[in-house]
């Protein structure tokens, strides 16, 4: 197995209880801590690395082996899985993947989070009295009761602890209670104490027929002690594969004794590390590596599965490493069985993000005082007038004014959360939880009780201050206007953010985009005068039909006072939207017209969902 990454792994193999405490010796002392609530008690499962070379951008070997590269490339070798050739299926089927970076919700409970993915990846036949037993089960097996009814948090919102929302992590996958468990540096930013507790978990686990492969940095001693088999790598080459507790045995053999109240695990990895400090450190340390490998290599040629072993008469009991290339009854080959359907996924998904968003106060309140503090900012600059109406420009100053200032506060809130959920929305699309589809729909419906309550506050007291044209329906027709307006905006940023890989280029197209249509609006200049590249932009500018569609809900079919000299006269406010070029449509048109530009963004919204991987920012 070859590559090119630098590397050092540990891997907890599943064994009995009873071969455990066979193999225990004075370092390895058992844990007292042995009691399961979760266990896997399907047939043994096997994971096969056969003559692994790999490219990597980015990716590492776990990535690899679960068909996951993010720019990882097989260029020989196999992975099989139970005695299958790996594919993606099979890996969704049998292997679960922690992250190294938790992927959650934060506004949630930890119940809650176990609950939404439960609906979502349990099969059909489950009841709900089942699923949530399975909940319950996996709270009690990783020690998470104290903190069920917690919410898991982040870096902003208080929640969880970093252990136990890493055990969160680890119980989302181990909902479907999975025979290969594979995690990726599960202890990183963890304090020591924390860490242990949490291998501790992972080595109950392994308990059964239940296989986990971990990859650790240099554990402390008393992680080290809870290995089975450990694979320490450098430069993608293995130095050493075979049980932990042998280790220090095999490189004492070789001239390479761990001293005294060293910790193995620190001593040979700091052994076999490349030091790039300068050139002949660098050409020295790789050669001592080297070499190595090739001794090791050598000693395991013969066997079949290359694992070392300590002579026979220390073998009497180690039945926990046995070859892996045993021959696999097909039983232990999953079955197929019927996952949640695409309308079970919405209710799940929408019902989720609207838990999650309206949980965050903190933010609820500031868009709320945001909108509100703009709408009487505006109202009360226009208010005052009572029944002498505002001139004919300062009115159409303040319905453009009404049309372009919300939109554009939506844009960077609605990037910035999507971005926010961006890698868990990979990871979970990754792993088969649910399909584009049904995140489509939850997505934008589930924006949508927050969307109408802004409006209805930013929209109110604006018109009512301002002295607008009165009347049910010209407030009615006004209110439906700037709801499909900010509608429109906001799929648009849903689409650039799901188009493009980052935050700042996402919010740069949205600016982009918008500033065209504010420019394009009829407002700024008149549509008549504008050349042939603008005037085919402002024919998609939602803020153009907005200006457009509020001046014909002001003016049409009424008269307005205009002051010509000392003269008073009355003019149609027809003739002044004829002036403006704004009476290409009908009303109902400009309605469907924005309807339409909101159905535009909403494809474009879903094809990039469908073909371009939301991969987190880092991972590009």
């Amino acid at each position: 197995m070859s590559g090119k990454v630098a590397e050092e792994r540990g891997l907890p193999k599943g064994t009995t209880a009873q071969d455990a405490s066979g193999l225990q010796d004075r370092l390895f002392s058992s844990e007292t801590d042995n009691s399961l609530y979760f266990t896997y008690s399907g047939q043994p499962n096997t994971l096969e690395v056969r003559d692994l070379n790999y490219q990597c951008g980015r990716a590492s070997l776990l990535d690899v082996i679960t068909s996951r590269g993010h720019g990882g490339k097989i260029k020989s070798g196999q992975i099989w899985i139970n005695g299958q050739p790996s594919s993606p299926q099979l890996v969704r089927k049998c292997v679960a993947h922690v992250r190294q970076h938790d992927q959650l919700l934060p506004n949630l409970t930890v119940r809650e989070t176990l609950a939404f993915i439960a609906q979502m990846r349990l099969p059909r036949t489950f009841s709900q009295a089942q699923r949530d037993k399975r909940v319950e089960d996996v709270i009690a097996e990783l020690r998470l009761r104290q903190c069920a009814d917690t919410r898991v948090g982040n870096t902003y919102v208080r929640g969880v602890s970093g252990g136990e929302r890493r055990r969160v992590s680890i119980g989302v996958q181990l909902l479907w209670n999975p025979g290969i468990l594979i995690l990726d540096e599960p202890t990183s930013g963890l304090d020591s104490f924390t860490a242990h507790n949490l291998v501790k978990t992972l080595s109950r686990l392994a308990k059964g027929n239940r296989l986990v492969l971990i990859s650790l940095h240099q554990p402390r001693s008393d992680i080290f002690r809870l290995f089975d088999l450990v694979l320490l790598m450098t430069s993608g080459i293995p130095i050493y594969l075979g049980a932990a507790q042998h280790m220090v045995q095999y490189f004492t053999a070789i001239g390479y004794p761990c001293p005294r109240y060293s910790n193995p695990a620190d001593f040979y990895v700091d052994l076999t590390s490349i030091d790039r400090r300068s050139r002949e450190q660098e050409v020295a340390t790789r050669e001592k590596a080297q070499s190595l490998a090739a001794l090791f290599l050598e000693k395991v040629r013969d066997l079949d599965d290359f694992l070392w072993k300590a002579e026979a008469k220390d073998l009497d009991e180690d039945t926990c490493v046995e070859s892996s290339l045993t021959p696999l009854d097909t039983n232990c080959l999953p079955s197929p069985v019927k996952m949640p359907g695409a309308v079970q996924q919405f209710t799940t998904l929408i019902r989720r993000q609207i838990s999650n968003d309206f949980r965050d106060l903190p933010t609820l309140l500031i868009h709320g005082a945001e909108a509100c503090l703009m709408s009487l900012t505006i109202g009360f600059l226009y208010f005052g007038h009572g029944s002498i109406q505002l001139s004919f420009m300062d009115t159409a100053a303040l319905l453009f004014m009404i049309g372009a200032l919300i939109p554009f506060n939506v844009i960077l809130d609605v990037i910035s959360k999507c971005y926010s959920e961006r890698a868990m929305l990979y990871y979970e699309l990754e792993d088969g939880l649910y399909t584009t589809s049904p995140y489509f729909f939850a997505k934008i419906l589930g924006e949508l009780p927050e969307h109408c309550a802004y409006i209805i506050i930013y929209g109110m007291p604006t018109y009512w201050l301002a002295n607008l044209r009165p009347g049910l329906q010209p407030f009615l027709l006004h209110f439906l206007l700037m709801w499909l307006v900010v509608f429109c905006c906001r799929i648009m940023a849903l689409a650039t953010a799901a188009l493009l890989p980052t935050f700042h280029m996402a919010s740069f197209l949205s600016n982009a985009l918008y500033n065209s249509f504010y420019l394009t609006g009829g407002f700024m200049i008149n549509l008549s005068s504008l050349w042939t590249v603008p005037a085919w932009i402002s024919k998609v500018s939602f803020l153009r039909w907005c200006f457009e569609g509020l001046m014909k809900i002001q003016f049409s079919g009424r008269n307005y006072k205009m002051l010509l000299g000392n003269f008073t006269t009355a003019v149609s406010g027809d003739k002044i939207l004829s002036a403006m070029e704004l009476t290409s449509y009908p009303l109902y048109a400009i309605y469907l017209i924005v309807i339409g530009l909101s159905g535009g963004f909403m494809v474009l919204y879903y094809v990039s969902l469908r073909f371009i991987k939301q991969k987190p920012s880092q991972d590009w």
